[in-house]
């Protein structure tokens, strides 16, 4: 092995980072004498001969011997148990920068973790055989029937963080409804438990569910539903047997478990890949290129980019990866799906054939990828991040190296010269919660009309505040490309997005303002780039809080009632499933 003297011509504005090798250029004289056609006239000059393509008048005198051949290149050999220190020295200062950052739980922190994850089984086991028990089972079959709790997401995944929330699917036997015996009776459980606060059904989703906060962590909690009597605790959702016949919300449900499953089965090295991982997540969120809602990768989008690099580079180092991560999706020949190939995975299942700019398959289903709200402008803006990351790392061993300037913020106020500024208002903080989470749940209807009116924009997940506003809000700063910014245009785009994000709000709607604003006219913080990135979850608003309830009566009892619900938006609502 072999290091090589390179030429670094840094330009930190514009993000161009050209490192090459310097070999010695030695051009050696070759005489090229212009000899006169005899079917042409020359006039008599004296013959010329080219070296180092310069014309000189012909010495009759013979030429200087020419100097004696330099190396093509410095070369300077190293010992490779060197470049192998050299390298585990960029892992580990990494490693430094992820605990550095706060990206790792402390131990309390995870035990706090696990305690929640243990009292829901104890709550769903409960339910599970409430829920047998209104069916009018036997005993004999009451005592076998069970469900459980399965993570995913970050968690799921052992890349969470000491604030990340926690995905938990709630799996269920074939007797257990949504409607009725999720949405109604372990809701009523679940709120009579002292732990648990503020909780929300979220039914009108993709994925229907339940959040809520357990002990201070915020869950969401989706269902699905299998076609067994009893759930075993730890389920195998990869397994045939458990996935046949269920219904296309059930399997919508497992997906997230299912992909977390096959990542976590595929990767070489769990360690490297949680490391790698945690890594890439704080590159996309310093960069601004993190977020689903916005438009950009979302978690699963970048675990199953992080699991391939890890598949096939299964010897690397956590730097290498990283270097190989953006090497390969620098240049990925997009729309060219990034595919996880598992034998493990159940043919069959709910077809998704959603068309994007990035499809990234699912591990867990030939047939299955991504859910992804990517448009032609934050194509660009991931693709220009992923090169300018490719550059700054492609040369880990160079002494100058720094892993924070991978990490930097990403420079909105330099970068652009006007924005689209996105005002979000409410009475109080708890309904500007709800509030903005819902209208970020359809951000990128506001994203597209941007794009078809101003060009193209660079949606900043960054949360910001009006500080000078005297209710609570919420600001977005998206940056905007020279286009065809004016006053009509941006009103028009508003009156659209307020009809858009009126439709279908359970509860008062809050404030939504568009405007176009100069560089110079943005907040302090927004000026200085140091904006707090926070993931407002998509939300319904569904609160109790004074609201008149009404029954929920069985369907297998007579007069009996499973739940409550509230009086306000089911006015005709006297039954379960009715």
């Amino acid at each position: 092995m072999a290091a090589y003297a390179y030429h670094s011509n840094r330009s930190l504005d514009n993000y161009n980072f050209n490192n090459a090798l310097l070999p010695y250029h030695f051009a050696d004289p070759r005489r090229l004498l212009l000899n006169p056609s005899p079917a042409v006239v020359v006039p008599q000059q004296p013959p010329v001969f080219l070296v180092n393509h310069i014309l000189s008048p012909y010495n009759p005198s013979p030429p200087p011997p020419p100097p004696p051949p330099g190396p093509p290149f410095v070369f300077i050999p190293l010992n490779p148990s060197v470049l192998i220190q050299m390298e585990e020295e960029r892992s580990m200062s990494l490693r430094q920068l992820i605990a550095e950052e706060g990206l790792l739980p402390s131990a309390d922190e995870e035990e706090k973790r696990r305690d929640v994850i243990q009292k829901l089984k104890q709550i769903v086991m409960a339910w599970v055989k409430k829920v047998a028990w209104q069916r009018c089972f036997p005993k004999e079959q009451i005592a076998e029937t069970s469900a459980t709790i399965l993570t995913f997401g970050s968690y799921g995944l052992g890349v969470h963080g000491s604030e990340s929330d926690i995905d938990a699917l709630c799996v269920g036997p074939y007797f257990a409804t949504m409607v009725e015996d999720f949405f109604v009776v372990l809701r009523n459980m679940l709120k009579s438990r002292p732990e648990v606060t503020e909780i929300h059904c979220v039914k009108d989703a993709k994925v229907p569910l339940m959040r809520l906060k357990f002990d201070g962590i915020l869950i969401d909690l989706p269902f699905a539903q299998l076609k067994v009597l009893s759930v075993p605790e730890n389920v195998d959702v990869l397994n045939a047997f458990f996935l046949k016949d269920i219904d296309e919300t059930s399997w919508k449900s497992l997906s997230g478990v299912r992909a977390n499953k096959c990542i976590l089965q595929i990767v070489p090295d769990l360690e490297i890949f949680q490391s790698v991982l945690r890594c890439i997540k704080l590159w996309a969120k310093c960069r601004g290129v993190y977020g689903n809602l916005n438009g950009f990768l979302g978690g699963v989008h970048l675990a199953t980019l992080v699991a391939f690099i890890c598949q096939t580079n299964s010897t690397g180092s956590i730097s290498s990866i990283i270097s190989s991560f953006f090497n390969t999706y620098a240049f990925w020949p997009w729309p060219k799906p990034v595919m996880l190939h598992d034998s493990a995975s159940p043919a069959g299942g709910y077809h998704n054939e959603t068309r994007s700019f990035m499809p990234i398959q699912l591990p867990s289903s030939q047939h299955e990828y991504c859910h992804s709200n990517i448009t032609k402008s934050t194509f660009f803006k991931i693709r220009a991040e992923l090169l300018r990351a490719h550059n700054l790392t492609r040369d880990l061993l160079r002494p100058d190296f720094d892993w924070h300037i991978l990490f930097e913020p990403f420079p909105y106020s330099r970068k652009y010269g006007r924005f689209v500024k996105v005002y979000l208002s409410a009475s109080n903080q708890d309904e500007l919660g709800d509030w903005t989470g819902w209208v970020k749940s359809r951000f990128r209807s506001l994203i597209l009309k941007l794009e078809e009116v101003q060009g193209l924009c660079d949606p900043n997940p960054c949360e910001y505040g009006d500080m000078d506003a005297a209710e609570p809000n919420v600001v977005f700063y998206w940056g905007l490309q020279p286009g065809r910014a004016n006053y009509l245009d941006i009103k028009y785009v508003e009156k659209d997005f307020v009809e858009n994000i009126n439709k279908g709000y359970q509860g008062s709607p809050g404030r939504m303002e568009l405007s176009i604003i100069q560089a110079s006219q943005l907040s302090s913080n927004a000026q200085s780039d140091t904006g707090t990135w926070k993931r407002t979850k998509a939300c319904w608003k569904i609160n109790d809080y004074h609201q008149p309830r009404i029954p929920v009566y069985s369907q297998h009892l007579p007069h009996y009632i499973v739940g409550y619900l509230e009086a306000h938006g089911h006015a005709n609502y006297s039954s379960a499933g009715g």
